[in-house]
């Protein structure tokens, strides 16, 4: 089984070998979205930390992209970036329930109506009515005056043995047939393929000791995955005290079930298994990258590995995501594939919604007009004959979901990463030097007021945001209220028993005192 997760030198001289017979219809494309992947990792110095053979592949033969994005830190919203190529905000992706219809357009159907053959696999998750209960009553809340405690205490858990590598069994299990359609079904068209394998992870498990409610947070893995970490290289995060945090980052931090005691060895160990669970994602997108080499596809197929967003791993006391420092927001994101650089590592900041027109460009079918996205080839083609639709530079991510209590828009502009909440004038904005302050502990908005001046009117120039924010209220209103009376009688049985803090529970009263009070005041 070793040699499954060993990357040889034979297997460098095999893919250039296989580029000499380039064939010269349009390429292949293969795209691994792993779940909760820390972007920071595919790079060094992250890289050092764990073992991950195959992303380091994809790095030595392709471009990685050392400031990439999600344009929203939660599953559903992120996703649906990635597959309309528009922005949360134009597409109203406001939580994990309410994301795309189920009839929008993705770049995958525009490749299957262009001739390509098409597979999508695993984890998808980008239109309306997925998640719990509970988080889409959470998301909906978030404006009522309560504290709640809505997740479960992050925890490690070990399993099986140094022989125990298919950990994550659903995963192994669509990477196996992910596997299977190359070799039997693409290895024998005449189309050029378009394959999507969606993980789960390295996203947490579900806590399952805390009932059908409880949201993942169990970070499992096996000896065998936790000995590609490098133990003496996993840190304990910087903290600000809770008092010197931003209000919303105390939300965060409390509403995540992290405002408790943590000993240095819990925190770390958090850390290690995930690194562990990142190793065992890595193995998978290293299984199918091993299929199309046997069945003499890989030298034509473009191979992008990315993820819906990152994990905090217990940065600024929070685990999960759903925030926009580093550690959520930034995701890993690897090309590799014929006609484009190898060794490249590009540092302009791009996110998600660029996968949109990238992929129609290198399918050659000609980019919608409606698109928030840029094409990224013209960083990492070799040739020159291009998109002439230059990126502009500018990131965007935006928040609307659970464990924040106000929507959020983060822009990236060179080393500068500027953060507002709700209508820019309730709650302080905060404005990182990502240059000077890769932790993101010294909020400087007040040291750099020409810098906050210009990124505020980059952002208004790309989203009104302070009216977004207030559609986002209003929906969140209005959902709630319709889901509140289609229950009848049954309310306060079915809010009782979300994964909510005790005190919701024992003052039933109060919690519904401070539903009327919110429901009845004007967005």
């Amino acid at each position: 089984m070793e040699r499954m997760f060993l990357v040889t030198f034979p297997f460098f001289f095999t893919y250039f070998a296989q580029s000499i017979c380039l064939n010269v219809s349009r390429p292949n494309i293969f795209m691994v979205m792993s779940d909760a992947f820390d972007g920071r990792l595919s790079f060094d110095p992250g890289s050092k930390v764990v073992q991950l053979p195959y992303i380091n592949y994809l790095r030595q033969l392709g471009s990685t992209f050392l400031n990439a994005y999600t344009n929203s830190p939660i599953c559903c919203p992120s996703r649906a970036a990635m597959w309309s190529g528009q922005f949360v905000h134009l597409t109203q992706s406001w939580n994990n329930y309410k994301c795309l219809e189920a009839n929008a357009t993705t770049w995958m159907d525009l490749l299957e109506e262009n001739g390509y053959l098409t597979k999508m696999m695993g984890k998808l998750d980008f239109t309306s009515g997925s998640h719990s209960v509970s988080n889409r009553v959470e998301a909906w809340t978030r404006d009522v005056p309560f504290l709640l405690t809505q997740e479960g205490r992050p925890v490690s858990q070990l399993v099986g043995n140094m022989s125990t590598i298919k950990v994550m069994k659903k995963d192994w299990q669509n990477t196996d047939q992910a596997s299977q359609w190359i070799r039997h079904r693409a290895a024998f068209s005449n189309q050029p393929f378009a394959l999507y394998l969606g993980l789960n992870l390295p996203h947490p498990y579900k806590t399952e000791s805390l009932g059908p409610t409880a949201g993942g947070s169990t970070f499992r893995s096996s000896p065998y995955w936790l000995s590609k970490v490098s133990h003496k290289l996993v840190s304990v995060p910087k903290w600000l005290p809770m008092a010197a945090m931003h209000p919303v980052d105390y939300y965060s931090t409390l509403t995540k079930n992290c405002s408790g005691d943590f000993t240095e060895e819990e925190i770390k160990s958090i850390r290690a298994f995930y690194y562990a669970m990142c190793a065992e994602a890595d193995a998978m997108l290293g299984e199918v990258i091993s299929a199309l080499r046997e069945s003499k596809l890989l030298s034509n197929t473009v191979v992008i590995f990315t993820a819906d967003h990152g994990e905090l791993a217990m940065e600024h006391r929070q685990f999960y995501k759903m925030s926009m420092f580093e550690g959520s927001s930034h995701v890993p994101l690897l090309v590799m594939g014929p006609g484009l650089m190898s060794d490249l590592q590009v540092n302009q900041p791009v996110s998600l919604v660029d996968l949109y027109p990238t992929v129609l460009e290198i399918s050659e079918i000609s980019a919608l007009s409606h698109l928030s996205g840029y094409s990224l080839l013209p960083l990492i083609s070799k040739s020159r004959g291009i998109s002439k639709k230059q990126h502009p530079g500018w990131v965007l991510s935006e928040y609307h979901g659970c464990n924040v209590n106000a929507s959020t828009y983060m822009l990236r502009s060179g080393q500068w990463k500027y953060i507002v909440y709700s209508d820019g004038i309730s709650l302080p904005p905060q404005l990182f030097d990502l240059s000077l302050d890769k932790d993101e502990l010294h909020n400087v908005v007040h040291k750099f007021p020409d810098v906050q001046s210009r990124l505020e009117s980059l952002l208004r120039s790309i989203v009104d945001y302070p009216q977004v924010s207030s559609t986002v209220h209003l929906y969140n209103k209005k959902a709630f209220g319709k889901w509140r009376w289609g229950l009848g009688k049954n309310y306060s049985h079915v809010i009782a028993g979300l994964r909510w803090h005790v005190d919701w529970q024992k003052d039933v009263l109060a919690h519904e005192k401070a539903i009327e009070t919110w429901l009845n005041v004007n967005p």
